[in-house]
């Protein structure tokens, strides 16, 4: 922890805080002696870049990005000695409003308007710089009422709504100790304590990949747009020339309408523009500062002259994270399944988890993050990026152990009457991520400290809810969102057919199994007592409520089925027929899915896991509405929030909710890497200390491969069938051992190295 002397320095008047305009702020400082090292800590109430002498310090963008600031403030340090010079130096920032002071929310928040100013009405820089000398002295440059703040070219930036630059307001040399600032204003001093300052904990956002603009096009209204190919969270860099004061504006859209054109009403309020004005030089390169877009087309409203397609590209940015999983099989809609899965993820994995990253939302919902975390494990080093969302869910947890819908918490207080979760404090499959994701996260890393940190707001959830619970055991008190979307929901409505004190009380179940467990693991025994104990108290009244004397569930759908059995819940007596219940249900629609949020991510490896692997092969492998692959029949380039976003008439779904980059139906990729391919851990060997392989080959595929990178090292599985035979290759990671199940029930233990059998099977 760095001992800030620093002080809050603001640009903004206190009328400023419906503006969105970017501020300039800078110090001139003399440094009279040879530099032996230099470095800087840096945040903001707001968005920053920061620069010395000209230069940008640290690559990262959205800095110091979104928590709960109330609580925690998250700075960046960065070393820069060798831009510091002997003699004069200028240290300067740009400010933004970000998700500090920005819009949040949509229309429905706050007497109609959405959110403002959630966390403060004036952004503001904390900045100090720590020099060493060689003279072994030191010497330190802080933010304080000696700074200097300006307007300066960013006209308007929000998250939501992009941003306005204006490059012929761009202050020539600002930043470098020449520059005369006799004109600027002086800064306010924000009296802010500094005991939420911590320091960076998870991955920074970074600028990842450079997609090329793959076609330029006219629509049939006459627009001309651009495509990018994916559907990505970034933004637009471009190369243009003209005359001072020529524009270019661009707008942005993830899909194109039935007839091809332009689409975005699923937008709402969020307007995704960006506006340039030249400046006039010979050229002009431009990428935005304080904002992102979720997008896969850019509609060309300006520009001076004629656009090339040469002149566009689409920058990815995501949460900096290290890609750990790679799947392929001989189904090619399955390997473009993965490929979406995967960039649902780095779309949506922009500093927190948000739900989409286009619309007025983009928030960390609770539910959407606890139903693909174990998928997100598979494909990218995600536990830096959700040990850094856990420590701000643990700050948003109420006192009385109750967890928010999202996190960071801008919800809570802020509903407008009549909205559907204006008076609930928390809800099943929502709040369980307080339980669920550091319990995946254990599962993938075996970090035993992750449980440790977490284990009084895993306990606090779950008392929570023994609180509300009639008996302690039956949630059947409070307002649930159940099955979210399932498409077995009455016309015009969110909520799935299945009992919300069905699917309340299942939630809770897993969840205290899971505390049991994890007291176990932190060698509480008294707590392993009591939470089996009470375990075992609500799968007895989940049997005595939901189920008949002779097996048959209360709640026919399928999400009832799924939870009963996937949360092991179901008594073995019953276990036959709630399978054959299941199947009946699937068989009524066709071998498709009804299931929404909850149910989904469950649904092929139940079936899988309880004999009816053909059946877990067939729903996977539709084509047909609804089904995973049917997206992709439809162009989908990533995940889906609603089965029938596009239907197959072409029409959309509600504009009011349809997001075409929605990750939580992605889970199933869980599903690839664990029964397809067959890489799997378990928690009394958690991190793949010992791994288990078990490829189960179906829906007629001829081969599948997977590598995983865990703690150890990559672990790998590559199968393939020729005939009746059988080919398995895999490779065991260093340090580790594993048990390899062949499809003909030949069970190896194996250690470190490369493994191949031939055995004959069945097809």
């Amino acid at each position: 922890m760095v001992n800030f002397k620093a002080k809050f320095i603001t640009p903004d008047a206190p009328g400023d805080a419906e503006l969105s305009k970017g501020k300039l702020l800078r110090k001139k400082f003399e440094i009279k002696s040879e530099i032996k090292s230099a470095t800087v800590h840096v945040t903001a109430l707001g968005l920053y870049e920061l620069y010395i002498n000209n230069q940008r310090v640290g690559d990262a963008v959205l800095t110091p990005g979104w928590t709960e600031y109330n609580s925690r403030l998250l700075y960046q340090t960065w070393d820069v000695t060798s831009i510091l010079r002997s003699g004069n130096n200028v240290i300067g920032a740009t400010l933004g409003a970000g998700w500090y002071k920005g819009d949040l929310g949509w229309k429905s928040l706050r007497n109609g308007l959405g959110l403002r100013n959630v966390y403060g009405k004036q952004s503001a820089l904390l900045m100090q710089l720590d020099l060493v000398l060689t003279d072994g002295s030191r010497e330190l440059i802080i933010t304080d009422e000696c700074w200097k703040c300006s307007e300066g070219p960013i006209q308007f930036s929000e998250l939501y709504h992009g941003e306005i630059y204006d490059a012929g307001q761009e202050k020539e040399g600002w930043c470098e100790a020449g520059y005369d600032d006799s004109g600027w204003d002086n800064v306010e001093i924000i009296n802010r304590k500094p005991d939420t300052l911590a320091p960076q904990d998870g991955p920074l956002i970074r600028r990842q990949e450079v997609i090329k603009a793959k076609n330029l096009f006219t629509t049939p209204k006459g627009e001309l747009v651009l495509d990018f190919g994916q559907n990505i969270s970034g933004w637009v860099r471009f190369t243009v020339s003209g005359k001072a004061g020529d524009v270019v504006k661009l707008r942005h859209a993830e899909v194109l309408d039935s007839d091809g054109n332009f689409y975005t009403e699923n937008l709402r309020a969020a307007r995704n523009e960006i506006q340039y004005i030249l400046s006039g030089k010979e050229k002009e390169i431009f990428e935005p500062h304080f904002t992102f877009q979720g997008f896969q087309y850019a509609c060309i409203d300006e520009w001076p002259g004629e656009p090339q397609l040469g002149d566009f590209e689409a920058i990815v940015v995501h949460s900096d994270m290290k890609r750990t999983g790679w799947f392929e099989c001989s189904n090619p809609l399955l390997n473009q399944l993965h490929h979406n899965i995967l960039w649902g993820l780095k779309g949506n994995f922009v500093d927190v988890p948000t739900d989409c990253p286009q619309r007025d939302e983009r928030m960390g919902w609770t539910g959407d993050a606890q139903v693909f975390i174990r998928t997100s494990t598979y494909l990218m080093d995600t536990k830096d990026f959700f040990i850094k969302w856990l420590r701000d869910l643990r700050a948003a947890q109420f006192d009385n152990g109750a967890v928010p819908f999202v996190v960071p918490d801008v919800l809570t207080g802020n509903f407008s009457d009549g909205d559907i979760i204006a008076n609930a404090e928390a809800v099943s499959g929502w709040g369980d991520a307080a339980v669920i994701c550091p319990w995946a996260l254990w599962l993938a890393y075996g970090d035993e400290e992750i449980l440790r940190e977490c284990y009084e707001s895993m306990k606090n959830w779950v008392e929570y809810i023994r609180k509300r619970a009639t008996d302690g055991v039956l949630w059947n008190t409070d307002f649930q969102l159940g099955d979210w979307v399932a498409l077995d929901a009455k016309e015009g409505s969110y909520f799935g057919a299945t009992a919300t004190d069905l699917i309340a009380t299942a939630y809770y179940a897993k969840c205290t199994e899971i505390l049991a467990e994890t007291a176990s693991i932190l060698g509480n025994t008294k707590d392993k007592t009591l939470y089996t104990s009470l375990h075992a108290d609500i799968k007895r009244a989940y049997e005595n409520e939901f189920f008949s004397p002779n097996g048959r569930l209360c709640s026919n759908t399928q999400t009832a089925h799924i939870l009963s059995l996937a949360f092991d819940i179901t008594p073995e007596k019953y276990r036959k027929r709630t399978v054959k219940g299941l199947l009946q249900l699937l068989d009524e629609n066709d071998g498709h899915l009804t299931t929404g949020f909850l149910g989904t991510p469950y649904f092929c490896q139940v079936l899988a896991d309880n004999g009816c692997l053909d059946e877990a092969y067939n729903l996977l492998l539709k084509e047909g509405y609804p089904s995973w692959l049917y997206q992709i029949t439809k162009g989908a380039t990533t995940v889906w929030e609603h089965w029938d976003g596009i239907k197959p008439d072409g029409s959309m779904w509600s504009a009011n909710m349809n997001s075409f980059n929605h990750y939580a139906y992605g889970s199933v990729g869980e599903f690839l890497y664990r029964t397809v391919a067959g890489i799997d851990t378990h928690s009394t060997h958690a991190g793949y200390k010992h791994i288990i392989m078990r490829p189960r080959p179906g829906g007629g595929l001829t081969y599948a491969r997977a590598t995983v990178e865990t703690p150890h090292g990559a672990a790998s599985v590559s199968w393939s069938i020729e005939e009746n035979k059988f080919k398995f290759d895999a490779h065991v990671p260093d340090n580790t051992t594993a048990t390899i199940v062949l499809p003909n029930g030949s069970t190896h233990e194996v250690g470190a190295g490369d493994h191949s059998y031939i055995v004959e099977i069945q097809r």
